[in-house]
């Protein structure tokens, strides 16, 4: 049998600002989606606010906002040091301050720390959210008591680069009623093969679909994918994990710092201490 499954993203989300309770701005988004039950024929969207096994997907800068983390823009470049860990690499640039790839406060490596200026009012910069999984159990639990569902799993995204690949894509920062990833090790290939390594990644996966309704840049920062209930659980709870473990653990990560400043030590470790030639 086919398999399919569906997003859609509504409009008509003003702007989310400090002190908001995000369930309800997110749930009257969804109460007044008029494109319910306007779909053709055969689509699985069919009419309903939100049903079981569904997903809804929010983006880090309206949870952001909707948190308070919010600064004034001439405070970026602090706010960068200030959410660092640890420096991956760092590129000078001749239009602006340099370019700085980091470890944040939760764990992920990205440009500036994910402190953005972009779809934020002029003049301030957002914050990544102070626990996005948290964030997202939080909303999960407003929505289904809002809508009378059990099955009901939320997904905050952030975009980010990625090793190895140009462009740019969204990935799950939070998640809460949804299994994090499908755990294929054990099993086999269509060919009788058995598979050692496969763990796919479900919440980046569905964090990247919805972007493609989204947008980056159409006002749309709320999305429902409908048809992947098998990875929404009945019976979740938090310490069932969340977007978190998905950070690779230091010991397993072969690319802790850019390659230049990986050369720059390593020179250094086998030259007593000398810098590298220019």
């Amino acid at each position: 049998m086919s398999r399919r499954f569906e997003v859609w993203a509504p409009d008509g989300l003003g702007e989310v600002r400090p002190g908001d309770d995000l369930a309800v701005v997110v749930g009257d988004l969804l109460d007044g989606d008029m494109s319910c039950g306007d779909l053709n024929d055969g689509d699985l969207h069919d009419g309903d606010v939100l049903a079981e096994g569904d997903v809804v997907v929010v983006t880090s800068k309206i949870v952001s906002k909707a948190e308070g983390r919010v600064l004034a823009a001439a405070d970026r470049e602090q706010a960068i040091t200030d959410e660092t860990v640890r420096v991956v690499a760092t590129r000078e640039r001749p239009d602006g301050p340099p370019l700085r790839i980091v470890e944040n406060r939760l764990g992920l490596v990205m440009a500036a720390a994910g402190v953005d200026a972009s779809n934020t009012p002029d003049g301030t910069v957002l914050l990544l959210p102070v626990d996005p999984d948290a964030s997202a159990a939080r909303l999960r639990d407003a929505l289904r008591a809002r809508f009378g569902i059990d099955r009901l799993g939320v997904v905050v995204t952030d975009t980010a680069g990625r090793a190895w690949r140009d462009a740019l894509v969204d990935i799950a920062i939070g998640a809460a009623g949804v299994a994090v990833v499908d755990d294929l090790r054990g099993g086999v290939d269509a060919h009788g093969r058995p598979l050692h390594v496969t763990v796919t990644a479900v919440v980046d996966e569905i964090a990247a679909a919805s972007e493609l309704v989204r947008g980056k840049a159409a006002g749309r920062p709320v999305a429902v994918v409908r048809g992947l209930g098998e990875h929404v659980p009945s019976g979740w709870t938090p310490d069932g994990g969340g977007a978190r473990t998905l950070v690779r653990a230091s010991e397993s990560d072969l690319f802790r710092e850019g390659t230049t400043e990986a050369y720059t030590r390593g020179y250094a470790d086998a030259a007593g201490g000398r810098p590298p030639a220019p």
